[in-house]
């Protein structure tokens, strides 16, 4: 083919193209306004109006018809120009088309409200679209070209677009792919508006990123199904949005509640397993672990405030890795004390035999804290520990404006009791802590306790060490005990809580130790009572400071009991100290 017929060829193809799109626009609104009056005179009763206005939609798909027959699309083989008849049916009518009518359409529920955009530089195509979506409820405006387009699209939000592919200036491919560079198929759904010959422009367009696209003459139906099929994906992305935007609240309350007291490999797998949180709360067996600082209300109180939060810091720094080191979670700081959960909110099969660990390696570590300690200057710390299994309540404890992650419970309060009979440097497990533990679990000393609303004693046991795995022993001091040759005279007063319990009894100092003493009296208090003593000094003044210790047995006579000590301060100190330089010489 020469380039003439060549020019000539392709401007047959582009005035053929012109000529059915020109034909087609006022058959495509005629019925379009024919079905719209349809509508409306079903909807005003008028309905002897109804088969005039079938009669003229059916006229004007027949004359569609005929334009689709005889001017043929021009990418069609054999196509020569715009006079070709089809071979076939040449000479009779032509078949019409089978259209959905909207009275056939299914009635269903529109998402009215939803804001469209109309794009079209035909006016009456423009009109007659927007009304009849207006008619079922949504929001529509109109744009006459791509550029207006682009301007409302920046001024306004809008669910979906209707856009004409073939408008002058800026086609609506153009349009489609400057959209793109901004907005998604899941922010802005775009269905496109194409010719039944324009297919390649409708392959395009689908590449571009289109959601869709319908063919005109436009079926009202198919519109209203495909625009509602895509608001519909539209809102099930934005709900998936909204999911996944709680998801990561609920990873950050996660994050908040636990991150400062667990170990990083224990929140990682609360956020990947929400079954293993439950926040609303449940009965589960925890073992529980429950520390305290031995008399250090009395050290803080000859410390400045900035060597309190230091001393403070320090031991509850290392507390906190050995905790999480040992996958507890630190459920809360009561000033010295620590409360610790094993099993909560992720529960294992060795929750008790790691709490058992954990308290044991929290003891070896107070050792490296009173070094540091030392090094400045501060007093050294001595710690009682209890560990505890049974079934609480765990789970969001509070109000609307304020809840934590924590447990109750009565086995709360009894490892409360317990720890409050260890000394310093002193582990004990109750009974229920060293079934659960196993039998890698060493004890010493067992003993028992009766506690108020409880029918039967307690029993608990002094911790040794765990073999196994962990294969940690607590470190022990053997106290050395020295007779005093002129016993020092004391009283003492029994305590329950912090308060003073009965009348204060008259007691001598008869054997010292470091950490424990051997007290005379006439009538002993039981094991595990804790004192407050007074001593005298030889002169028999009253010396004016408070020595707190805890009975810990019989000791060589029914008269005889032995202390162990919690809380000495410098004054009592000094005078223990001088107590034991007298012996010695």
């Amino acid at each position: 083919m020469t380039d003439r017929k060549r020019r000539a060829h392709d401007v047959t193809i582009s005035a053929t193209r012109e000529l059915r799109h020109d034909l087609r626009t006022p058959i495509n609104q005629i019925i379009g306004y024919g079905e719209m009056l349809e509508e409306e005179a079903r909807d005003a009763g008028l309905d002897r109006l109804v088969p005039d206005l079938q009669k003229i939609g059916a006229a004007a798909r027949l004359l569609a018809e005929l334009i689709d027959r005889h001017v043929r699309d021009p990418k069609e083989p054999g196509f020569s120009g715009t006079t070709e008849q089809a071979q076939d049916g040449a000479g009779g009518e032509p078949p019409v088309e089978t259209t959905i009518t909207l009275e056939d359409a299914p009635a269903r529920s529109i998402d009215g409200g939803a804001s469209l955009l109309v794009v079209d530089d035909n006016e009456m195509n423009r009109d007659m679209l927007s009304r009849r979506l207006r008619k079922r409820g949504y929001v529509v405006e109109t744009a006459e070209d791509g550029y207006r387009t682009l301007e409302m699209v920046a001024e306004d939000k809008y669910d979906l677009i209707l856009l004409d592919i073939m408008m002058p200036g800026i086609s609506g491919l153009d349009v489609l792919k400057t959209l793109r560079e901004k907005y998604s198929v899941a922010d802005l759904p775009i269905i496109m508006a194409t010719a039944k010959d324009q297919s390649e422009d409708t392959v395009l367009a689908l590449n571009l990123g289109a959601n869709d696209y319908v063919t005109k003459p436009l079926d009202m139906p198919v519109v209203l199904a495909r625009v509602e099929t895509q608001l519909s994906l539209k809102r099930a992305m934005q709900e998936i949005r909204r999911l996944a935007e709680e998801l990561e609240r609920r990873n950050q309350f996660i994050r908040r509640t636990f991150g400062r007291y667990l170990s990083d490999d224990v929140v990682a797998e609360l956020l990947e397993t929400p079954a293993g949180l439950t926040l609303g709360g449940e009965k589960r067996v925890l073992t529980l672990l429950m520390s305290d600082l031995r008399g250090f209300t009395s050290v803080s109180e000859r410390l400045t405030p900035e060597q309190v939060v230091r001393l403070l810091n320090r031991f509850l720094g290392a507390m906190t890795r050995i905790i999480a080191e040992h996958k507890g979670t630190i459920d809360e700081f009561i000033g010295d004390a620590i409360l610790a959960l094993f099993g909560a909110p992720t529960q294992r099969a060795d929750d008790a035999r790691r709490a058992v660990a954990c308290a044991i390696e929290m003891q070896q570590a107070m050792a490296r804290i009173n070094e540091e300690n030392e090094r400045d200057g501060l007093p050294s710390l001595q710690m009682g520990i209890a560990v505890n299994t049974g079934e609480v309540v765990v789970g969001n404890i509070g109000s609307e404006t304020r809840a934590k992650y924590g447990v109750v419970g009565s086995p709360v309060n009894l490892t409360a009791r317990i720890e409050s009979c260890t000394l310093g440097g002193q582990v004990f497990i109750s009974q229920s802590c060293l079934e659960a533990a196993g039998a890698d679990v060493e004890v010493g000393a067992r003993m028992t306790m009766d506690v108020k609303g409880v029918q039967d004693p307690i029993t608990f046991h002094e911790l040794l060490g765990v073999t196994g795995s962990h294969d940690m022993r607590l470190p022990r001091h053997r106290e050395n005990f020295t007779a005093i040759a002129e016993p020092a005279s004391l009283t003492y007063a029994v305590l329950e809580g912090k308060h003073v319990a009965g009348s204060r009894e008259n007691a001598r100092l008869v054997r010292l130790a470091e950490n424990q003493a051997d007290i005379a009296a006439e009538r002993p208090p039981a094991p595990l009572t804790n004192l407050r003593i007074r001593f005298f000094d030889h002169e028999g003044n009253e010396i004016q400071a408070d020595l707190y210790a805890k009975v810990l047995a019989e000791a060589g006579s029914p008269e005889i009991f032995r202390i162990g000590f919690t809380s000495v301060p410098p004054e009592i100190e000094s005078f223990l100290d001088a107590l034991r330089s007298s012996a010695a010489s």
